[in-house]
């Protein structure tokens, strides 16, 4: 028999009127960096966390420029952005203390870009056995910590200033 499994915290993106414009552009601009689940903002872009998250502390670090590829970034960009990769990776080991990472960008539909207007790059951390069998028999994944939380464990670290990997 099939068991439901209940994600109410998923209704509120299903009603929400989608808007016309770039979601990554949009929140940006906005000043509610806690609303937005915005950790980090840097001279070229800025991280967030993912709505919806393959593992806790899954972010994403985007350009506040609007482009689709990563040939259009600028030095300055490339430089700035690999640098709040650098910084999401120290903070989610001071946190969640990771085994390993996934880190990587989809460019194009057919890639797996979710919002492929504006590029943007993953960094998923892993852990030994974090894939289970949710995923596999119904295409659900299980994340232990409410976004909120997780939103709330990892901004004092990002604030504390820059640390290395």
């Amino acid at each position: 028999m099939i068991q439901p499994l209940w994600a109410p915290w998923r209704l509120q993106y299903i009603l929400s009127k989608k808007g016309d414009g770039c979601i990554f552009c949009e929140k940006s601009k906005e000043d509610k960096d806690r609303e937005n689940f915005i950790l980090y903002r840097g001279s070229q872009g800025f991280v967030i966390m993912n709505l919806y998250p393959y593992n806790n502390g899954h972010l994403m670090v985007v350009p506040y420029r609007h482009l689709f590829s990563l040939t259009e970034l600028a030095d300055e960009e490339l430089l700035d952005l690999m640098r709040m990769i650098q910084h999401s990776i120290a903070c989610l080991k001071e946190v969640y203390m990771p085994e390993g990472f996934n880190i990587g960008v989809n460019i194009g539909k057919v890639a797996g870009a979710g919002i492929e207007e504006h590029l943007h790059f993953h960094i998923i951390p892993r852990w030994v056995g974090d894939t289970h069998f949710m995923a596999l028999l119904s295409e659900v994944r299980v994340i232990s910590e409410h976004i909120m939380s997780t939103y709330d464990r990892l901004s004092p670290v990002f604030k504390k200033g820059k640390t290395h990997a």
